[in-house]
C-alpha cells in the first residue's frame, strides 16, 4: 500500500507500483490540470511539486511517492488567485493553454527557491518547459509580475 498526500489530501494506491503518477492524478483522483505531454520528462506539461520540489509526473513511478506530498496545479491556490495565476491572466499569458499548468507550477518552484529571480533565473528554471504557441516572452513577464507581488506582499505592500 502506498500512502500518499495529494493537494493537502491523504490518498492511498494499491495497484501497478510501476504505474506513473501522472495517470494516478488524472485518472484515479481526477486531477486533469497536470497534462501530458511527452511521457519522457522532456516536455514539462506534467510538472507537479513533490515535497516542494518540480517534478515530472510523467516518469515519477507511485513506488517512489510513498510517505510524500504532492501539488499539483489545482493545489496550488484554493481559490486560483496564487501570484502567478495572478500574473498569467493579467498578461494573457496562455494561447492554447496546455502547457500553462507545467509552466506555472515549475515558475512556482523557482519563486520558492529564488523570490526574486535574474532573466537569467527564470530562463534556467524554466528551460525544460516547451510551449508550443511561443509564449515564452510573456511567460517570462508573468513570473517577473509575480515575483514582484510576492515580494510586496512579504513587505506587507499591497500587490
Amino acid at each position: 500500500m502506498i500512502s500518499l498526500r495529494v493537494n493537502g489530501a491523504e490518498r492511498s494506491y494499491d495497484d501497478d507500483a510501476d504505474m506513473p503518477l501522472l495517470w494516478y492524478l488524472r485518472d484515479e483522483l481526477g486531477l486533469t490540470g497536470t497534462k501530458f505531454g511527452c511521457g519522457v520528462a522532456a516536455c514539462g506539461a506534467c510538472t507537479i511539486h513533490l515535497d516542494s520540489i518540480a517534478t515530472r509526473a510523467c516518469v515519477t513511478p507511485m513506488s517512489s511517492v510513498d510517505g510524500r506530498a504532492i501539488i499539483t496545479i489545482e493545489g496550488l491556490s484554493l481559490d486560483g488567485n496564487h501570484p502567478l495565476q495572478v500574473a498569467w491572466r493579467d498578461l494573457n499569458v496562455s494561447q492554447c493553454g496546455y502547457c500553462q499548468a507545467g509552466q506555472i507550477m515549475q515558475a512556482a518552484s523557482l519563486l520558492q527557491d529564488t523570490p526574486e529571480p535574474s532573466e537569467a533565473d527564470i530562463d534556467a528554471a524554466m528551460s525544460g518547459n516547451l510551449c508550443r504557441c511561443g509564449a515564452y516572452p510573456r511567460i517570462r513577464a508573468a513570473i517577473k509580475q509575480a515575483a514582484g507581488s510576492t515580494r510586496r506582499a512579504v513587505e506587507g505592500e499591497r500587490p
